[in-house]
C-alpha cells in the first residue's frame, strides 16, 4: 500500500495479486502466497509485476534462454527453416500449458515461468550431449537438474536468477520424479510430453523418416490423423478430465494412446539410425572436449577461473560444454583439434 494524503493505495502489483484471489481456482498458486525466494529481496517500490511475472522476465533475460535458440531438439544441424530447436519447443510448452492453465483458473503466470525455464539445462546437441557427460563424469548428468543449476547458481555471474520456491521446483521436477509440488507444475510436465511427441512427429514426417500412415491405427484412432487434431485432443482432454477430477490428468484411453505413442517414436524417431547417424561424432567431439579442459582449464573462458575454486574442475568443465550451443561446441573444436590453413601469400 502507499499513502497518498493520508489514504493508503493499492499498488498495481497488490492489485493483480487481489485480482488473483477473485478469478482463480482456490487450488491455485497465489502469487501472494508463494513460499519465497532462496535470498529475501526487498520489494521494489513500483514494482507492478508480481513475483511470477518477474520471474519469466528473469528467465527471458537470462543468457541461458537465448542460448536455447541454437541447441537441437532432436534433429543435430538439420538442413531446413523449419526444424524445431530446444527454444522453440519451449515455447510450445508455454502455449500448451497457458491454455491448460487458464481453462482450469489456475496460474498463468507461474505455469510460462516453469515453461520457459524448464530446459535451459539442456546440453548441446540434444540428448546426445546428455549421454556424453554422464560418460564424462561417471555418473547422470540430468538436464532437470543442469536447468535448476543455471537458475540457482550459474547466471549473472554466479548470483543465480533468485526464482521463487514454486518455479525452482516445477523446473526440477518437470520429469523424474517427484512430481511437480504445484498443479501448474503438474501441468508445465504434462504439456513438454504433449509438445515434444508432437513436433517430433512433425519434423520426422518433414525429415522422411516417417509418414503420418505410419503411426498405428490404435493411436491415431484416439489422438487423431494430424498434428494439430492430436494436440487439441491431448488439451482439451486434459482440461475436461482435470477438471472433473481436480487433479492434473488425462483420460484412460488417451493416456494409454500417448504412452503408446512415446513408445513408438523411441523405436522409429529416438533411436532410428537415420536420424541419429551424427550423435556418435557428437558425443566424441564433447568427450574430447572435456578431456580437454580438464588437462587444461586455464583454457576455460575468464569468467570460469573463479568458480574452479570452490566448485573444481569436473564441475565448472561440465558447466562450460553443458551451456555450450551446438555451434559453438563444434567451433571449440575445430579450433582446438583441426590444424587452420596458413594465411600466407603466395
Amino acid at each position: 500500500m502507499t499513502e497518498v494524503y493520508g489514504v493508503l493505495h493499492m499498488t498495481v502489483r497488490e492489485e493483480l495479486e487481489r485480482q488473483e484471489h477473485r478469478r482463480l481456482n482456490p487450488l491455485a498458486s497465489f502469487a501472494d502466497k508463494t513460499k519465497g525466494r532462496p535470498r529475501f529481496e526487498e520489494e521494489r517500490e513500483g514494482d507492478v509485476r508480481t513475483c511470477y511475472q518477474r520471474d519469466i522476465d528473469r528467465i527471458v533475460h537470462s543468457k541461458a534462454f537465448r542460448r536455447l535458440v541454437h541447441k537441437t531438439q532432436v534433429f543435430l544441424q538439420p538442413e531446413g527453416d523449419h526444424y524445431r530447436t530446444r527454444m522453440t519447443h519451449t515455447l510450445e510448452v508455454a502455449r500448451i500449458a497457458s491454455t491448460i492453465t487458464r481453462a482450469l483458473g489456475l496460474n498463468e503466470d507461474l505455469a510460462e515461468a516453469i515453461a520457459m525455464g524448464h530446459d535451459l539445462g539442456h546440453t548441446p546437441f540434444g540428448h546426445a550431449g546428455e549421454v556424453a557427460l554422464t560418460q564424462c563424469l561417471g555418473k547422470p548428468f540430468k538436464h532437470n537438474e543442469q536447468s535448476l543449476r543455471v537458475v540457482d547458481v550459474l547466471e549473472k555471474d554466479g548470483q543465480g536468477l533468485n526464482l521463487t520456491h514454486e518455479v525452482r521446483n516445477g523446473i526440477l521436477c518437470h520429469t523424474g520424479d517427484p512430481w511437480p509440488d504445484t498443479l501448474e507444475g503438474q501441468i508445465v510436465r504434462r504439456s513438454d510430453q504433449i509438445a515434444y511427441v508432437n513436433h517430433d512427429i512433425d519434423d520426422a514426417i518433414r525429415a522422411g523418416i516417417l509418414t503420418n500412415e505410419d503411426i498405428p491405427d490404435a493411436i491415431t484412432d484416439v489422438l487423431g490423423h494430424s498434428h494439430s487434431v492430436r494436440i487439441n485432443t491431448l488439451v482439451t482432454d486434459a482440461i475436461q478430465t482435470s477438471r472433473e477430477a481436480g487433479c492434473v490428468m488425462l483420460s484412460p484411453p488417451v493416456e494409454k494412446a500417448l504412452k503408446d505413442l512415446r513408445s513408438f517414436m523411441f523405436e522409429h524417431v529416438y533411436r532410428n539410425p537415420v536420424a541419429k547417424a551424427e550423435e556418435s561424432k557428437a558425443k566424441a567431439m564433447l568427450a574430447k572436449l572435456f578431456e580437454h579442459y580438464m588437462k587444461y582449464p586455464e583454457h576455460l573462458p575468464e569468467d570460469f577461473h573463479p568458480q574452479l575454486s570452490f566448485d573444481g574442475m569436473e564441475r565448472t568443465v561440465c558447466d562450460y560444454i553443458a551451456g555450450m550451443t551446438d555451434n559453438y561446441a563444434i567451433d571449440k573444436y575445430t579450433e582446438i583439434f583441426i590444424p587452420a590453413g596458413w594465411h600466407v601469400r603466395g
